[in-house]
């Protein structure tokens, strides 16, 4: 494989990322690792992230330059609009109307370059009741629907770590929406807004359980349904060393292999979509799992399709035999992350080390700013590393 083809299928792009938190930088640390140079934008003064993690283990500054910039001096925003009129992308994660308020709404910035996509990446939307709210991944998944959805029957909604609102939801329908965007505009030349909002993300990931509440398949009550916990083959059970298996045969060939190898009594086995057995048959499964060990379950089911898998640790996962083979991780220092996704035969995505102080002056370079006057404008205070 020659060098180019080893560049990122977004090797070229151009991407201004407003600093902030969560979904926005995730979708900077893939952009970049499909090749995009990104150039992180701070504001000079502004506090420190609460998380302030180190640099080799800050994946929300990895894979780019950042240059903190003073957007109340006019040669910081003089700085600003030349960035924009050499980048294809811009994102930002603020409430709606403070990128306008700092004179780089979509309004300014499209005027300066007709061919940019600007995504805006907000909880609830630019406009409605609580566009202007404050809110996280529990708050946005809260409004749709789907929180609700999500627990054990005769429990309360359980947060699912902040994966469906802030990543599912938000960052990759942000890059979703940004590639559409840009395809549409290799047609037109044109670019336009990008309006990525949490909780409309999040709906959309509900679509199944909405449709088949519509035709009177679910039941809108947690742990009722096939795919909460409700059937008893779909579920995770507690082993006898207080690890636990996650059992997931949803079709009768897979169900009848899960049946065969536990096993569950003829009865049972004959009949699982019988919901009036299913009591009898989590109580039948709960009891044979809890006889064996996580691990010891793994070994009958390992090569099997009977859908069993160990419920692993955050600590045991990239160590797992499926994840070394398929390099789904990768070590970097004490940090062990995954690697980048999708995968690509010929245009290779690379991943992200730790940001240096260079990385700045060079993501500016690469957006045309000499290395003179950038260095001028830090002297003078506008821009810091």
């Amino acid at each position: 494989m020659g060098e180019e083809e080893r560049k990122g299928p977004l090797s070229g792009l151009k991407v201004i990322e407003m600093a902030g938190l969560g979904p926005v930088p995730l979708a900077a640390l893939i952009l970049s690792e499909m090749g995009a140079t990104v150039v992180r934008v701070a504001r000079l003064g502004a506090a420190a992230s609460f998380l302030n993690l180190p640099p080799e283990l800050d994946l929300d500054r990895q894979g780019r330059g950042t240059v903190k910039v003073d957007l109340k001096a006019p040669e910081g925003m003089a700085l600003m609009r030349e960035l924009a009129a050499g980048a294809d992308v811009l994102i930002e994660g603020f409430r709606p109307g403070v990128m306008e308020r700092l004179g780089l709404g979509p309004d300014e910035l499209l005027e300066a370059n007709p061919g940019l996509v600007y995504g805006r990446m907000t909880g609830f939307g630019q406009e409605g009741p609580l566009a202007a709210r404050a809110g996280h991944d529990l708050t946005y998944l809260a409004l749709t629907g789907m929180l609700h959805a999500i627990g054990p029957k005769g429990g309360k909604p359980v947060p699912p770590l902040n994966l469906v609102a802030d990543y599912g939801g938000g960052t990759m329908f942000l890059i979703a929406g940004i590639l559409a965007a840009l395809f549409e505009r290799s047609r037109s030349g044109r670019g336009q807004v990008v309006d990525a909002a949490m909780v409309d993300g999040a709906a959309t990931l509900g679509s199944l359980p909405y449709a088949l509440l519509a035709a009177g398949l679910w039941h809108d009550q947690r742990g009722s349904n096939l795919l909460d916990s409700g059937a008893p083959f779909y579920d995770t059970y507690e082993t006898s060393d207080g690890r636990h298996i996650a059992v997931a045969c949803l079709e009768p060939q897979f169900f009848a292999e899960f049946a065969r190898l536990l096993p569950l009594e003829e009865r049972l086995a004959r009949a699982q979509y019988d919901v009036s057995l299913w009591p009898a048959m989590r109580e039948a499964i709960a009891g044979t799992v809890a006889q064996r060990s996580r691990d010891d379950w793994w070994s009958i089911f390992a090569e099997t399709d009977a859908c069993v898998a160990p419920v692993l640790s955050m600590a045991e996962a990239p160590d797992h035999a499926l994840n070394v083979a398929r390099g789904t991780f990768r070590a970097q220092g004490k940090l062990r992350r995954a690697a980048p996704a999708p995968r690509f035969s010929r245009t290779v995505s690379a991943p992200s080390g730790p940001a240096t102080k260079n990385d700045g002056m060079a993501a500016l370079a690469a957006f045309g700013i000499s290395t003179d006057r950038a260095e001028a404008l830090a002297r003078s205070g506008v821009i810091g590393g």
